[in-house]
């Protein structure tokens, strides 16, 4: 990603600073949608810097939403990681947060689908139009970006998420302790729901 736009206001390496300094990875709400009851969780490790979680999200996910959220049959945990772009996905993952729970898959939704946009053109302009469609003023997305203590645990939350549970690329998908590297296809991600409800 060139020079500029968002990059101007992140901090320079904050995105290094908890692992320089061991930071711990402080506890945070894995974002969820569908039934808390639901008899499968789909856990996916994704970046919205990451070009393939993006073209999941757009040529999957719809269909796995309507098919399995939607209907109760599935929740589906995102696990935020800072692969593809680390800086979009810090930028996007933080404006996402600011947004709140009720907001935050409209961002990162919205981010999916102007990815390559975002990255071409510096992305702060675009980053700004998607977090005032989900209610933030230019100052509060401003102020999201510069909180050097949020960067911070994003990424020492990320690293320890990813060291954990040995997730080395994006998007990696978890289902009833099945690991699946790769973007999945609905035929796919059926399979393997099919056979954590055995």
């Amino acid at each position: 990603m060139r020079p500029g736009g968002f990059l101007a206001i992140l901090a320079a390496g904050a995105l290094l600073t908890s692992v320089a300094r061991g930071a711990p990875a402080p506890e945070a709400q894995n974002m969820a949608l569908g039934n808390p009851k639901a008899p499968v969780t789909v856990i996916e490790y994704a970046s919205v810097g990451c070009s393939h979680c993006a073209v999941w999200a757009r040529e999957v996910f719809p269909a796995f939403k309507t098919k399995y959220i939607d209907t109760g049959k599935v929740r589906f945990e995102l696990h935020e990681m800072e692969t593809g772009y680390p800086t979009l996905a810090a930028a996007g993952f933080l404006t996402a947060r600011c947004a709140g729970p009720a907001k935050y898959f409209q961002v990162v939704e919205a981010i999916y689908a102007r990815q390559d946009d975002i990255v071409a053109d510096h992305g702060q302009a675009i980053l700004l139009g998607i977090a005032k469609t989900a209610g933030l003023s230019e100052a509060r997305f401003d102020a999201c970006l510069s909180d050097s203590a949020a960067l911070d645990a994003l990424d020492a939350r990320t690293r320890k998420d990813a060291a954990d549970h040995g997730v080395s690329g994006t998007p990696t998908f978890i289902i009833s302790g099945r690991k699946m590297d790769g973007e999945q296809s609905l035929t796919e991600l059926d399979a393997a729901i099919a056979a954590a409800r055995r």
